[in-house]
């Protein structure tokens, strides 16, 4: 089953959990579920359209989503999907 890591910042909204199981074929699909179980979790990584929002990143086993299929990059059972957001500053 995929793992989703979660950054500490989100943490609060996975009951303290660093790492979270899921399902899913899809990154999209993995994340999806993950926002089901975790509603406060996916209203801070996808947006009213069901995009991810523009300051949050998303790595499937260390790979940039957006260089390969965006959400709908297949996942395997052993990969691992990390949640990661975007930091700015001067």
């Amino acid at each position: 089953m995929p793992v989703v890591r979660i950054p500490t910042p989100l943490r609060p909204h996975t009951d303290g959990q660093d790492s979270v199981e899921s399902t899913g074929t899809t990154v999209g699909e993995v994340l999806g579920n993950v926002g089901t179980k975790y509603p406060a979790l996916k209203e801070r990584i996808f947006d009213d359209a069901g995009e991810l929002r523009r300051f949050v990143n998303v790595y499937l086993n260390n790979e940039d989503i957006r260089y390969l299929d965006d959400l709908a990059t297949a996942v395997a059972a052993n990969d691992e999907v990390s949640i990661i957001p975007a930091v700015a500053g001067g």
